[in-house]
């Protein structure tokens, strides 16, 4: 008579990582795999077969870590907000007044989405992220106060204030880098690039005016 296996047996079997992988190194392998599908053909061309397939793993095998599709792009999300709240954290960080460091941010946040596309739109697109998750909320609401810490200091202080400005500037430089990864500004590649850039630091002198501030 066959033996059979017992649902926890199952299970242990299941979890085990792919030969070749530790696990966590087996997770890293999905992430990179994920985030080059997204560097080269952006949020719609990501498919979790894809991914596996990339990291040279079974088909199967990402569900075994991040339960579905959704889960592992959160992790990128995850990854991608933490990213961002350092570039931001770093742009405003030796300027001095708050106008030059939240000018400076600007420029950081678009550049930030016009070198990583596809993750930046991935952080965004929340019909394919787990909404509720709460290091997803955690690394989102981190990079948003980079910004409010600036804006903060630039209207005094003023809790109900610096909450209003902090959304207008997100807003601000969000549209920006939407528009721009649209071409609507023009191309975003090569010299086209540094154009749109340009554009961007006139529209900032413009709002948010900062000395020496450059592209």
């Amino acid at each position: 008579m066959k033996k059979r296996t017992s649902p926890a047996s199952r299970s242990t079997r299941i979890a085990q990582p792919e030969p070749g992988y530790h696990h966590g190194e087996l997770q890293e392998a999905l992430i990179a795999a994920s985030e080059a599908i997204l560097a080269e053909q952006g949020a719609e061309g990501f498919t979790l077969r894809e991914a596996a397939r990339r990291a040279g793993v079974s088909p199967a095998a990402p569900s075994h870590h991040f339960g579905n599709a959704q889960g592992l792009l959160t992790e990128v999300a995850i990854r991608g907000y933490d990213a961002l709240a350092g570039v931001l954290r770093e742009a405003a960080s030796g300027k001095e007044g708050a106008r030059e460091k939240l000018h400076a941010q600007g420029l950081a946040y678009v550049d930030f989405a016009l070198r990583h596309p596809g993750r930046f739109q991935m952080m965004f697109a929340n019909k394919r992220l787990v909404a509720d998750d709460a290091r997803l909320r955690q690394a989102s609401r981190a990079a948003g106060q980079a910004f409010e810490v600036v804006v903060a200091e630039l209207v005094g202080g003023r809790p109900k204030e610096a909450r209003t400005a902090a959304a207008a500037a997100w807003s601000t430089v969000h549209g920006f880098a939407k528009l721009a990864l649209e071409e609507k500004f023009g191309s975003v590649k090569n010299e086209g690039r540094r154009e749109v850039m340009m554009t961007l630091n006139q529209v900032l002198d413009y709002l948010w005016p900062a000395r020496g501030a450059r592209c």
